[in-house]
């Protein structure tokens, strides 16, 4: 079987990292969090955990693949791509050892109605839970020939569908990458690292 790597996205990334958070996050988090900059997070050698109440999307696929983290090191992963999608209570956090001991990363936005909203989303999980639905779902499709502009490889099994919800969604994940991520009531907050989204 062959591996897909994530895809990057087309205007440029930037990468938050968890230390020094206090730095990047301010400057970074207020251009992701009015939609204006497309977006990357990932963590090095740090998974980490993403919720929401609810996940509704539009063109999904889902197939085998690798990210790699920021010192190089690949790890496989279930590639999901989501071509449009909304969040409510959106939660990301990661918590990292430090020469500080742990220190933690918690970015909530979506909540009070006002979900947060994304495109061109494509996130490398380890670990999904929730109650879903799909619409027009098709199982154990060619990966080259998924909806999405995102693909697998030829020969590979994915699946697909025209609309995906989730609701309870817990996530973990090596990488999130958006074209547009926009954090509408976003509140980005540093911790002990004992608070995560679940």
């Amino acid at each position: 079987m062959k591996f897909r790597k994530l895809t990057g996205t087309h205007a440029g990334r930037i990468l938050l990292a968890a230390v020094p958070v206090a730095v990047v996050s301010t400057v970074i988090m207020a251009g992701v969090a009015n939609g204006a900059v497309p977006v990357s997070f990932a963590v090095s050698g740090s998974q980490f955990q993403i919720s929401a109440s609810l996940l509704d999307g539009t063109s999904f696929s889902q197939y085998a693949g690798t990210t790699a983290d920021t010192a190089g090191v690949e790890h496989p992963v279930a590639i999901a791509n989501i071509g449009s999608a909304s969040l409510a209570d959106l939660c990301q956090s990661v918590i990292t050892d430090t020469p500080l001991g742990k220190v933690g990363l918690l970015i909530t936005a979506g909540g009070g109605g006002n979900p947060a909203t994304a495109t061109g989303l494509q996130i490398g999980m380890t670990d999904l839970k929730g109650d879903s639905t799909f619409g027009n779902i098709r199982i154990g499709v060619d990966a080259s020939t998924v909806n999405t502009g995102a693909k697998g490889g030829a020969g590979d099994f994915a699946q697909d569908s025209d609309t995906i919800k989730i609701v309870g969604l817990q996530q973990t994940a090596w990488s999130t990458q958006a074209a547009v991520f926009t954090l509408n009531g976003m509140h980005v907050q540093i911790t002990d690292g004992s608070t995560g989204c679940f």
